[in-house]
């Protein structure tokens, strides 16, 4: 649940935003990530109003409710604001008309002005909603950044997602979160993962407790936030189970309807867990460029294998 309090505990300072009026109605909750002027609203066409979005007063609104007689002004803005209506931003710092704040206060409704000029103000608005409204979901992990690419480390408990996090810091690439890992659904597309204010840039060690690897290691290895790329889960080495060893059997794992490329990196000891991921982020980065090892190495063993075949078979 999203109230109007929490948009301006959050965001006032970027938005400029000072509340005026309907103080008592910083509760309620805004149930729609958008905003808009109310335009043909103003002039009493009410048809398909939204009212269940912020609404925005800027130049030409203000400046229309001034020339309107005072009975009728006070009709139109009943009609506009109801109990649905989460809030009222008046832009360009204009002062709101003295009817628009008696019957903010009398509903409850809270109203703010700002120094931003109306369409900045709807652009930042409507991108700040979008943001908050983002399906997200938490889950157990460990999220760094290996050559540009933002890895998902996953695994039962104890198997060393840490560890091997910590190795990659130690040879410069960058952590995001440790143990949770908060994950965003981005523009629809894409996602996003960050860690929790309290353990951001924390780690625990087994054997040694929680460290702080922006103070041992530099705020250069660490990042707030990093779209996640692929997913690699971490398993202790079973030898009844077969392990890809070629590499063309592409996999997917989805989080929050996000398709991702999903490796099964089997750990034992000798193994070097650290280089491993740096080779699945290199890899990674050439399949995005367009180049496959693994079917270039099929390709090549088809042709010699057909080439054969044709000298057999030629007299």
């Amino acid at each position: 649940m999203y109230l109007v309090k929490d948009l301006y505990e959050r965001h006032a300072k970027r938005l400029s935003l000072e509340l005026t009026a309907g103080k008592k109605g910083m509760d309620r909750r805004i149930k729609v990530p958008e905003a808009h002027r109310p335009g043909l609203s103003l002039c009493g066409y009410l048809k398909n109003h939204a009212e269940k979005r912020i609404l925005i007063f800027g130049k030409v609104e203000i400046e229309y409710i001034r020339d309107l007689a005072p009975q009728i002004r006070i009709e139109r803005l009943r009609a506009i604001l109801t109990a649905k209506t989460p809030a009222v931003i008046v832009a360009r710092r204009y002062r709101p008309p003295r009817e628009l704040r008696t019957i903010c206060e009398k509903l409850g409704v809270p109203l703010f002005r700002t120094n931003l000029s109306t369409m900045n103000l709807l652009s930042k608005l409507t991108l700040l909603l979008t943001e908050e409204f983002a399906p997200s979901v938490s889950c157990h992990g460990t999220l760094v950044e290996v050559f540009g690419v933002g890895v998902l480390i996953q695994g039962d408990s104890a198997v060393g997602k840490s560890e091997a996090a910590l190795g990659l810091v130690e040879r410069g690439h960058r952590l995001i979160s440790d143990d949770i890992v908060k994950v965003k659904k981005k523009e629809g597309a894409y996602l996003e993962g960050s860690g929790a204010a309290l353990t951001r840039h924390h780690m625990e060690i087994r054997g040694i407790g929680i460290i702080n690897v922006a103070n041992l290691y530099g705020a250069v290895c660490v990042r707030n936030q990093k779209s996640i790329d692929i997913v690699v889960r971490l398993e202790v080495w079973r030898d009844e189970h077969f392990y890809d060893r070629i590499g063309l059997e592409e996999k997917f794992t989805t989080i929050l309807d996000v398709k991702l490329p999903y490796l099964l990196l089997p750990v034992k000891p000798g193994r070097d867990v650290v280089l491993l991921l740096e080779t699945i982020a290199l890899n990674h980065r050439l399949k995005d460029m367009g180049y496959n090892s693994a079917q270039e190495f099929s390709a090549k063993v088809l042709e010699l294998t057909t080439s054969r075949v044709r000298n057999r078979v030629l007299p």
